[in-house]
Parts: C-alpha cells; sequence; structure tokens
C-alpha cells in the first residue's frame, strides 16, 4: 500500500510540473506558435534599465534605477539623457523604477529619502517640467519596493507595490504595501475601485510586472519568496495570500497563482503581451518566459527563450510595432557584466 501511494504521489508531481523545471498549474491546451526570431541589440551601456515606455512616434523613454536618469531612445539607438529625476535616492532594490507615458505627461514611480512615491511630470520632447506628486507614503525598504507603473485599457494608472520585506503589510487594507493599486492621472483612486481606496488587490509580495491581453484581462508576475514564483491573473478586490500562501493554497479566501516556477527559473520581474502570449523577464532565471493564453485567458505550457544568453532580463515593454523590447539588469550587483551591458534588445514574437 505505501508504494502505491508513492507511485501517486510522484505522478501527481510529475504532472503538475512544466519544461525547463518549471511547477506550473493545469494548463490549456494552446500553442505558443513560431518562435521568437533572434534578437537585435537597440542600445548598450545603459545602468539597470528598470522600465521601458513608448512615445507615440516609436521612441521609447527608459528609466535607470541607480543613477535616476531618465533617457530616450530612438529606434535606431541613440541614447539621449531627458533628465536626472530630482528626489531619487537609490537603495538597495529601491530608486527610480516605473514608468508611464500618457500624452504629454510622463509618471514615474521612485525611491525618495522617506518613501516610495509617484511623481507626474510634463514632456517637452527633450526634458521634464512642472512635478508634482501624485501619490505619497508609500512604503520604501531595502528590498520589494515593487514600482511598475502601466496605463489600463480602462485609461486609469496601476502601480504595483512590494511589502518592504514587512510580510504583515500586505494583509493590511489600510496599507499602500503589498498592492496593486489604481488611480486617475491625478493620484486619486479611480471609480469603481472596491475599497474606495486605491488599492485594487492585495495580498502581494512583490509584483514587478503588470500587462492586459486583447480581452482587457490584468496579469501580474509576482516574486515568491523560497518555493515559487507567481504570475497571476488580477481581479478587482482579491486577496492573493501572501504571508499567509505562497504559490497555491486550499483557502478559498486567497486567489490562487495561474502558474508557478521554481524561485531558481524565475524570479519575474517586466511583463508584457504580445502575438497571443504573456511575455516575462526572468532575473534570477536569465531567460525570456513566454506564456500562450487561450481564448478564455487560461495559461498554456510556458516556454523558456534565451537562456542564459543575456543574462537578468527586467524590462519587457511592446513597441508600437509589435517587438518586444528587453532590458538587461546585469548592473544591479547580482549579476555577472558582460561587454555592452546593460543593454536593450529587440524581439520580434
Amino acid at each position: 500500500m505505501r508504494h502505491i501511494w508513492m507511485i501517486i504521489f510522484l505522478a501527481a508531481l510529475t504532472a503538475c510540473s512544466g519544461a525547463d523545471g518549471v511547477a506550473t498549474t493545469p494548463t490549456a491546451s494552446v500553442s505558443p506558435g513560431r518562435s521568437p526570431g533572434e534578437p537585435t541589440t537597440v542600445a548598450e551601456n545603459l545602468a539597470v534599465p528598470w522600465s521601458i515606455a513608448f512615445l507615440p512616434g516609436g521612441d521609447a523613454l527608459v528609466t535607470e534605477r541607480d543613477t535616476a536618469r531618465l533617457v530616450r531612445v530612438s529606434a535606431s539607438g541613440q541614447v539621449t539623457e531627458v533628465a536626472k529625476i530630482d528626489g531619487v535616492v537609490p537603495d538597495g532594490e529601491g530608486g527610480l523604477m516605473g514608468l508611464a507615458v500618457k500624452d504629454d505627461q510622463v509618471f514615474v514611480y521612485y525611491t525618495a529619502a522617506e518613501d516610495n512615491r509617484i511623481v507626474r511630470y510634463r514632456f517637452t520632447g527633450d526634458g521634464v517640467s512642472d512635478p508634482r506628486v501624485i501619490v505619497q507614503g508609500i512604503p520604501k525598504g531595502g528590498i520589494h519596493n515593487g514600482g511598475r507603473l502601466a496605463f489600463g485599457p480602462d485609461g486609469h494608472l496601476y502601480a504595483s507595490t512590494g511589502e518592504i520585506g514587512d510580510r504583515e503589510l500586505a494583509q493590511q487594507r489600510d496599507s499602500l504595501a503589498g498592492k496593486i493599486l489604481r488611480m486617475t492621472p491625478d493620484g486619486e483612486p479611480a471609480p469603481g475601485n472596491p475599497f474606495g481606496t486605491l488599492v485594487y488587490s492585495l495580498g502581494h509580495r512583490n509584483v514587478q510586472g503588470l500587462a492586459w491581453d486583447d480581452q482587457g484581462r490584468l496579469y501580474a508576475s509576482e516574486f515568491g519568496a523560497n518555493s515559487f514564483d507567481e504570475l497571476n491573473l488580477i481581479k478587482p478586490g482579491a486577496n492573493y495570500g501572501w504571508p499567509e500562501v505562497e504559490g497555491r493554497g486550499d483557502n478559498p479566501e486567497f486567489e490562487n497563482p495561474i502558474v508557478t516556477w521554481d524561485t531558481s527559473e524565475a524570479s519575474p520581474s517586466g511583463l508584457a503581451y504580445a502575438d497571443g502570449s504573456l511575455w516575462m523577464g526572468a532575473l534570477r532565471g536569465e531567460r525570456l518566459w513566454q506564456i500562450p493564453l487561450a481564448a478564455d485567458g487560461s495559461p498554456g505550457e510556458p516556454v523558456a527563450h534565451y537562456s542564459g544568453v543575456y543574462g537578468r532580463l527586467r524590462a519587457v515593454s511592446t513597441a508600437s510595432d509589435g517587438k518586444l523590447w528587453v532590458g538587461t539588469s546585469n548592473k544591479d550587483g547580482r549579476g555577472d557584466v558582460r561587454d555592452g551591458d546593460d543593454r536593450i534588445i529587440a524581439v520580434t514574437p
């Protein structure tokens, strides 16, 4: 009998294991399609490019976490400093992080002396002006600062925050730490938010990726602790369980991730949607994960690309021509620096 139960146990483990050592939830029957093409280098010699946001003409703005520089990168690879953002105090995993663009406004998420905050600027083409703090008081720490900014298809600004290593903050609904926030461009709670505050979802450890599919569903990539990194389908008002659960659990109060990875295979950061798949940068895992999505939003088998070729991958963003721009993060103190690092590469999905 003991032998039979061991066979059943091993079979269950096998059923939950995907390619490349990936532990997944049950997946949809959906093909990832053709493999992406050979990447081309867009820009080199950057320093921890944390976020990439595209301008209407096809150029991109890029934040550098530790230098506090905001740079403009043309499609031909020309790099021009737009501004050095005042008030940024880089520390550990904090610094100049998230970036979003809407019309002639630029929004950045950064670590200041006392907190993490979101600041809006007017973009002048060759600089920024008229800074206005729209959200302040987001707890800061040496680790787990979150930091992603993105405009959703509803026109509202979303921000991810980390629990700064203070686990219980993720479950405190009145704390801005360990959450996904949803706001107007003025920093006010967006209409329809589940609690009437900025908080859109809670129970997060450290979300660093936000992306919407072509049906408007929101997904988030999240760092786990010791066992499982996560991809979550985000629902308003939902609790994603940290620190009560890491990965999948059996408590109906908490939402389960739709995909999990062993932490050595992922440590996920940037997330983008293109050509029917989510594309997720992996830091410790040093690869670009492709997660094909079925029509109902359920995930197919994740596929790893460029494993170990470019090192740590953080920023991932979809350009107007459908290509992915992916930034390395080898100068963040945890990577092996290669000639030309840090760089931005372009990938055709």
